[in-house]
């Protein structure tokens, strides 16, 4: 969802990449909660941050609260948001449930995004 939302919101400013510590694929439940706003990742793919340059990095926004975050090499920007990872596989959670985690999460990184373009001197438009 997050790098849905950058580049929803920073366009062809910068490159956005997004990758996780256990990629697996992209949650339907994120890919409904960015739909809902006008944002489509049905093509984004899960992507280990073992496979990125991380050098070649201007910054890196960690999202992990619960879970362990990945530590990267390198003399780069970091900030890091601590936001619970919306997706579980408690069977007692609904459908409606896991959408408002999602939803929940969606809002969170939304309200960030405006750190980040700080951070990186961009101005956005719109």
């Amino acid at each position: 969802m997050a790098e849905g939302l950058a580049r929803s919101l920073l366009g062809e400013q910068v490159d956005v990449l997004s990758a996780g510590s256990q990629p697996s694929k992209v949650n339907p439940y994120a890919i409904g909660a960015l739909a809902e706003i006008g944002i489509d990742i049905c093509a984004h793919y899960s992507k280990s941050v073992d496979d990125m340059d991380a050098a070649s990095f201007d910054a890196v926004v960690t999202l992990c609260a619960d879970e362990v975050c990945p530590v990267l090499p390198g003399r780069v920007t970091r900030l890091h948001w601590p936001i619970p990872d919306p997706a579980s596989s408690d069977p007692t959670l609904s459908a409606e449930e896991l959408r408002k985690r999602f939803r929940v999460a969606r809002e969170q990184i939304r309200q960030r995004l405006p750190e980040l373009t700080s951070v990186l001197g961009l101005r956005v438009v719109g």
